[in-house]
């Protein structure tokens, strides 16, 4: 039996509670109110993300159905975990998963260069310099992926490529980097980490921003070098940006590749550069097994919600900073 003042208290606890959903509501109420013209913009988004992210998850029961085309998705007989057991039990399975892992675990080791960069930028004084090099490495974002491509066939083909060439005038001999598996990583990865290297490093600068100057000031007066100041000041301060963005690399951990691994992927290098993404293309949409690649792609779905879960989970508890 629980005392009165105990009971007391989980009724102001109830009561606590309620007037907070209450408050909740007439905030959210209120701020769409004052500033609806601002909520509306979100309204695009909200439709993108209905139509290409959730609408297409009725799609899921394909992985467990013989759907071929000819019929709607209700009307295709089930078959249980058919897929997934053709899959794991396939020759293609171990080297496809193996590939995918060692790739993703390589870009990941790259996870801490857009920070530097981002320090880096942001001890640079000179504004009209530091503008000049962010909108340099930014750019380099914004090409397209065939493009990208393009230019690695340009720089590193085995007849024509300009690092060929320059091997040649230097009295070396002509490799062919596009059709050689040991070289698709390292171009995989790097190639990425020169695209994406500016942009990546945006949400690191924008934490920054924040730091208070007068922690710097006060080191300074302290007789506290930069290269202290930034490992006692600047890295404490988006320490928790970095921690979510480590998360949320990590929650992506079976799905590299896309576009870039299958324009990339030849018969010669198949060895290293048969990923999971480029699997599901070949078998699911070039094939036209619906349910296999349903299958592949609900797997590794699965994998990276077990690994977010996972990693957000021991950081909760190591440093107290989550996605939730």
């Amino acid at each position: 039996m629980l005392s009165s003042k105990e009971s007391n208290q989980k009724q102001q606890e109830g009561a606590r509670l309620e007037t907070t959903k209450d408050n909740f509501w007439f905030i959210l109420g209120r701020a769409i109110k004052r500033d609806g013209w601002l909520y509306l913009f979100l309204i695009p988004t909200v439709i993108w993300y209905v139509i290409f992210c959730y609408a297409p998850m009725g799609g899921i029961v394909t992985a467990f159905k013989k759907y071929t085309g000819l019929t709607t998705v209700a009307d295709a007989p089930w078959v249980g975990f058919k897929w997934f057991e053709q899959f794991f039990k396939s020759y293609f399975a171990k080297t496809v998963i193996r590939n995918t892992l060692i790739i993703s675990l390589y870009s990941l080791s790259t996870f801490i260069l857009p920070i530097i960069f981002a320090l880096l930028v942001n001890e640079i004084a000179h504004e009209r310099i530091k503008k000049t090099l962010q909108t340099i490495m930014y750019a380099p974002h914004f090409i397209s992926v065939v493009v990208m491509v393009s230019i690695l066939t340009l720089f590193f083909n085995g007849d024509y490529g300009l690092v060929n060439q320059a091997i040649e005038a230097f009295g070396g001999e002509a490799q062919s980097f596009l059709t050689d598996p040991k070289a698709y990583r390292h171009l995989y990865v790097w190639s990425t980490v020169w695209q994406q290297l500016g942009w990546n490093s945006v949400i690191y600068v924008a934490a920054l921003a924040a730091v208070d100057p007068g922690l710097h000031e006060a080191a300074t007066l302290d007789g506290a070098s930069r290269f202290q100041r930034i490992i006692h000041i600047n890295i404490p301060t988006i320490l928790p940006t970095i921690i979510i963005m480590l998360i949320m690399r990590v929650g992506q951990i079976m799905s590299v590749g896309g576009d870039k691994a299958i324009l990339m992927l030849n018969d010669l290098n198949a060895e290293t550069a048969e990923l999971i993404s480029t699997y599901v293309y070949n078998r699911g949409i070039v094939g036209g097994d619906y349910g296999i690649g349903t299958a592949v792609g609900l797997f590794t779905n699965v994998v990276n919600l077990i690994m977010l879960l996972i990693v957000n989970k021991i950081s909760s508890k190591v440093s107290e900073t989550s996605l939730f």
